[in-house]
């Protein structure tokens, strides 16, 4: 027993000295801080304008990711002819007019409520009350039980039962209305209730709006309104629930489908048996736009928000691991999506963790690429590093550039929910986002996020290429892993974890 124990023990050490031992001629350390810059300088250029979804930016940022891939010798994903996954979206125009009265009393059009979806007319209906109006037998949701809906408008809470983040009640609330038109409702009016304070969900919200198809056939969301209402006033809660009357007229919000795509790349692992597993790296590459698209100030000078931070310093981070894994492999296999849509609400890696190329048991780890910013060169910043099994890889890649890894530097932020790896996670894979270093959220950090000003010329290149080789070493080292990375125990995802890894 104690000579298997020092055995162990031995080969522990062996295995985390051989980390900090890598040979130096490994492709990630020879990786150029002038293609590094050229990668960015593109992507985040003002030709792209904006790179937002669904516009042609976005489109030629894909096809240069698309092309990148192909240079770099990293191949479409096994079944696939292409380097695209079409994600089917539908286009939302800004709400317009509308007036609603509920027991008499009149709200206000964008102080109290405003129209998410759904065509012009007029609807005067019962209301009927429906929980958080899901439904999913596997867990236990039953909202609409024992109700009748048809003809009638429901109310409903934002979120779920099991989550009331803003990333949750947006995944959910077309869902909502999806069901709600099945069981032949007139309405959904749902109580939004998150943190975020209602006169900047009004501000972002009442622009054109993008959003997951929910009819991929023929490309279009039910037509029948529905509203959000301040959740957060008890009084309009209180009169929506004892509501008698309630009456809704409005212009509507016209709709098209539109497409946009996810960028995947694969390459085959070096070992026989553990190249049928991998790991999958992910950074969003769309951006807000230009002008009032941005939903920041804006000059005629410069209109055009550039993304140069948020998220073209993590697509330079994937097109770097795909340099350097497609020359030498390491033995798991690599796959690589850059997603779209995440600034409209984590829409391409959302679509992608439900209609995957790859089976998702065979994902052993989700690295993703994502942050506002950075206000220290010095170090990496990982949010989720305590929670999803790879620590130690993590620490050895980052500082063989000469990195720190801060962890979770602002856990009241909520930001492990908040970026593209938290739909992988809900699927039940260690997935943490490897981040731009910041200690804390200041006004450093935030000088840039989401603004006009956020171009090349203010990138630190030598820290986007440190940054971008410690997330490639990191990739290899757990793909090199002997076994897979695990969940924390007691992780609120360590549930979904047993569900997908079901031996």
């Amino acid at each position: 027993m104690r000579r298997t124990i020092l055995l162990t023990g031995l080969s522990l050490v062996l295995s985390l000295s051989s980390f900090a031992q890598q040979p130096k001629e490994l492709p990630v350390f020879s990786l150029s801080r002038d293609v590094a810059e050229a990668h960015l300088r593109f992507l985040a250029s003002d030709e792209l304008m904006g790179r937002r979804t669904g516009e042609m930016g976005n489109r030629v940022a894909a096809r240069y990711l698309a092309e990148q891939f192909r240079k770099y010798g990293a191949t479409p994903v096994p079944g696939q002819s292409t380097y695209y996954q079409a994600v089917p979206l539908n286009k939302v125009g800004a709400s317009g007019k509308g007036e609603l009265t509920v027991n008499n009393e009149t709200l206000r059009n964008g102080d109290d409520w405003m129209l998410m979806a759904g065509d012009a007319g007029t609807v005067s209906a019962p209301v009927v009350y429906a929980g958080y109006g899901l439904e999913d037998a596997a867990k236990g949701w039953e909202d609409y039980k024992g109700l009748d809906v048809k003809g009638k408008v429901v109310l409903v809470q934002s979120g779920s039962p099991e989550n009331q983040t803003p990333a949750e009640i947006i995944a959910t609330s077309t869902q909502k209305r999806q069901i709600a038109a099945a069981r032949g409702a007139v309405a959904v009016v749902e109580l939004f209730n998150a943190t975020i304070p209602w006169n900047m969900v009004n501000k972002y919200f009442a622009g054109e709006q993008i959003a997951l198809s929910q009819n991929t056939t023929a490309g279009t969301s039910p037509s029948l309104p529905h509203l959000w209402v301040n959740g957060k006033e008890a009084k309009l809660t209180k009169l929506l629930r004892s509501a008698t009357s309630f009456r809704l007229s409005t212009e509507g919000r016209k709709s098209e489908p539109i497409v946009s795509h996810n960028v995947a790349a694969y390459i085959e692992g070096s070992d026989p048996k553990l190249k049928d597993e991998y790991i999958l790296l992910t950074a969003h590459y769309d951006h807000v736009g230009v002008g009032k698209q941005g939903g920041q100030p804006y000059t005629a000078g410069d209109s055009i928000f550039n993304g140069a931070r948020d998220n073209a310093f993590g697509c330079v981070a994937l097109l770097s691991a795909a340099e350097a894994l497609a020359k030498t492999p390491p033995k798991r296999s690599v796959l690589i999506v850059a997603v779209t849509g995440e600034e409209l609400g984590l829409l391409g890696s959302r679509y992608y963790a439900s209609n995957p190329l790859l089976p998702l048991n065979k994902c052993i780890f989700n690295l993703n690429s994502d942050g506002a910013g950075y206000n220290d060169t010095s170090a990496v910043s990982v949010i989720g590093l305590n929670r999803t099994g790879a620590r130690s890889e993590i620490e050895v890649a980052a500082k063989a550039f000469g990195l720190d890894v801060v962890a979770d530097p602002s856990p009241e932020q909520g930001l492990f929910d908040r970026s593209d790896n938290v739909n992988f996670a809900l699927k039940g894979i260690p997935a943490p986002t490897f981040a731009p270093g910041f200690r804390k959220f200041d006004q450093d950090l935030m000088k840039y996020y989401h603004q006009a000003s956020d171009n090349p010329d203010t990138v630190d290149f030598g820290y986007l290429l440190k940054f971008s080789q410690a997330y490639t070493y990191a990739t290899r080292l757990i793909a090199d892993r002997p076994t897979a990375p695990q969940w924390t125990s007691g992780d609120k995802y360590e549930e979904a974890a047993r569900n997908l890894y079901v031996k």
